[in-house]
């Protein structure tokens, strides 16, 4: 059976959805109704930036299009771009 991890959409009125371990961030808000705003899903606009505000250690390497568009200091402040950013424990996450 797959692991399942919780995640807390803040900005949503603290929304809680079930994902499966590893999931994608984006993919869980679409599928689940989740709110985080996005366009083109595919690390090109910027536009699903978001904020991991519990959990950081919950996510995935930081990827070269998440550079693009974020700075060092973006990351260590907690802020990931939810198309590249996969999930592999309990976040709390807001944009």
């Amino acid at each position: 059976m797959q692991e399942m991890v919780t995640i807390t959409f803040l900005n949503n009125g603290d929304k809680t959805v079930q994902a499966p371990d590893n999931s994608n961030l984006l993919r869980v808000s679409i599928r689940e109704k989740g709110g985080i705003p996005f366009k083109c899903g595919g690390g090109i606009c910027g536009t699903c930036k978001c904020h991991i505000e519990e959990g950081l250690e919950h996510t995935d390497a930081i990827k070269a299009k998440e550079r693009r568009h974020l700075k060092p200091e973006d990351f260590e402040a907690g802020y990931r771009m939810a198309c590249q950013t996969f999930v592999n424990g309990d976040i709390k996450v807001s944009w």
